[in-house]
C-alpha cells in the first residue's frame, strides 16, 4: 500500500512539474530541468554530500539549455520526469531572496505603502521576491549571489541574496529534499502580454528597512 501511494503521489508530482515549467514558457520564463529529492537519498545528482540538495540543475550547461520551447520541455520532463523547475535569473527578472520573517514584514510594509510586491515565491524559510531585472552595467553597482554563498557575510544587507545572472532559483511546485515544495505566496500576473514585474529598488529599499528591523 505504501508503494502504491508512493507512486501516486509521484505521478501526480510528475504532472505538475511538466505543467508548470509549461506555464512558466507560456510568460516568457525559460526553464531547466532541475535535480529532486531521491527516495533514499536528498538529491538525485552522483555528487557526494550536495550541499544543495535537489535545488540545482541537472546538467552544468544550464545556462545554454534553458528554454521556452514547449516540445524541447516536453522531452526533457519525458526523459527525466521527477525533475525539478528551475528559473534562471537575470533574463526576464531578477529575484531578492530575503529569511521568512523579512519577507512577511516586507509584503505588509508594501501593502501599507501602496508598493506593487510583484510575485513572491515562498520556500524552507525563505522569500523570493521577482522584480524586473537590472541592465549588465546597473548589475555592477551590487552583488550577484548564487546558492553557494552566505548571505549572512553581505555587509551591504546581511541575510539577502540577490539572484541575477548567472544564478538561478527553484520555481513552485519543486520539490524540497526537507520534504516541503515551493510555493507561490503572490503568483505571477500579466498585463499587455507580460508578467508585471516592480522596480527592483523599490522593493529593495523596503526590503533593506524590514531586513535591518529583523536581523537586530
Amino acid at each position: 500500500m505504501a508503494d502504491v501511494l508512493y507512486r501516486r503521489k509521484r505521478r501526480h508530482a510528475t504532472d505538475s512539474m511538466l505543467t508548470s515549467a509549461l506555464g512558466y514558457a507560456e510568460l516568457g520564463w525559460p526553464v531547466v530541468r532541475g535535480t529532486s529529492p531521491g527516495r533514499d537519498r536528498a538529491c538525485t545528482c552522483d555528487r557526494m554530500g550536495c550541499p544543495d540538495p535537489a535545488s540545482h540543475p541537472v546538467s552544468a550547461a544550464w545556462g545554454v539549455e534553458a528554454s521556452t520551447d514547449a516540445d524541447t520541455l516536453r522531452r526533457w520532463w519525458t526523459a527525466d520526469p521527477h525533475a525539478n523547475v528551475v528559473l534562471p535569473t537575470g533574463r526576464v527578472f531578477d529575484v531578492l531572496d530575503v529569511p521568512h520573517e523579512a519577507g512577511v514584514m516586507a509584503l505588509a510594509r508594501m501593502g501599507r505603502s501602496g508598493v506593487p510586491a510583484g510575485p513572491v515565491a515562498a520556500l524552507q524559510g525563505r522569500y523570493l521576491f521577482f522584480v524586473a531585472t537590472r541592465s549588465p552595467v546597473d548589475e555592477e553597482e551590487w552583488w550577484s549571489c548564487h546558492l553557494d554563498c552566505v548571505p549572512e557575510s553581505v555587509e551591504e544587507m546581511p541575510g539577502l541574496r540577490w539572484h541575477c545572472r548567472d544564478s538561478f532559483v527553484l520555481g513552485a511546485p519543486s520539490a524540497l529534499a526537507s520534504g516541503g515544495r515551493v510555493t507561490w505566496i503572490r503568483t505571477p500576473r500579466e498585463s499587455g502580454g507580460s508578467v508585471v514585474l516592480p522596480d527592483p529598488i523599490a522593493v529593495l529599499d523596503i526590503l533593506d528597512d524590514t531586513n535591518e528591523e529583523f536581523s537586530r
